[in-house]
């Protein structure tokens, strides 16, 4: 295997965890609207929260992201 096939492998196994950020944003959201939807007045409330894990978990698909292009491009 030469070195070029192993950066893509590499960057490949690196962007596996968009799969896992992807659920993990629809779950937020889900939770979000759920809680909204049977108590509409903790909507200040739950709203920060909700797009506070939004911001942390799309934070670790551009840790992801940086690190497949730093494989393939360093």
């Amino acid at each position: 295997m030469d070195l070029q096939s192993a950066r893509e492998i590499g960057a490949g196994i690196a962007v596996i965890a968009l799969a896992g950020v992807g659920i993990g944003i629809g779950n937020i959201f889900a939770s979000l609207v759920s809680s909204i939807a049977r108590n509409p007045a903790a909507r200040p409330h739950v709203f920060g929260l909700g797009i506070l894990g939004f911001a942390l978990t799309e934070a670790v698909a551009l840790y992801a992201l940086v690190i497949a292009f730093i494989i393939l491009f360093v």
